[in-house]
């Protein structure tokens, strides 16, 4: 698939790392640090905007990374990005740890994933059809 892209940062585009990668590393294109306190957030600019084919969506998710050793994660994870937005890609950061966390410029802050999506025509009805689960919901399947 093909996507357009304009990069205004000094970064390079993203790019998948491995053959199998579904997700393309973002990085911070900001002209100072930021620094994020204990249960901060701040949207983070990256200096990409994209032209998504109709049908499709990006993605933006936490790095696994930033997550498990920084406590750094997408507050809206996953954010959409539609087919028609056309603004600057951001990241609403958070910070869910003990300590400060310092967003440095370049830095590779989240990950986007490209995907298709259908859209949904509503299809008002009296009743649904029966399931073995029915209508229990969470944790209704079990713990282990």
């Amino acid at each position: 698939m093909h996507i357009n892209i304009i990069n205004k940062s000094e970064h390079p585009l993203p790019h998948y790392e491995t053959g199998a990668s579904a997700g393309m590393d973002l990085r911070a294109n900001i002209s100072e640090a930021v620094t994020l306190q204990p249960l901060g957030r701040a949207i983070i600019k990256t200096g990409l905007f994209i032209a998504l084919p109709v049908g499709t969506e990006a993605q933006v998710r936490p790095r696994s990374g930033l997550a498990a050793k920084k406590g750094i994660t997408v507050l809206n994870a996953p954010g959409t990005i539609d087919a028609d937005y056309r603004g600057e890609i951001g990241v609403i950061l958070v910070n869910l740890s003990n300590e400060p966390f310092v967003v440095e410029n370049g830095e590779r802050i989240a990950q986007l994933v490209i995907a298709k999506h259908e859209r949904a025509e509503w299809v008002a009805v009296e009743t649904l059809s029966e399931t073995a689960r029915g209508s229990r919901g969470f944790g209704s399947t079990g713990v282990k």
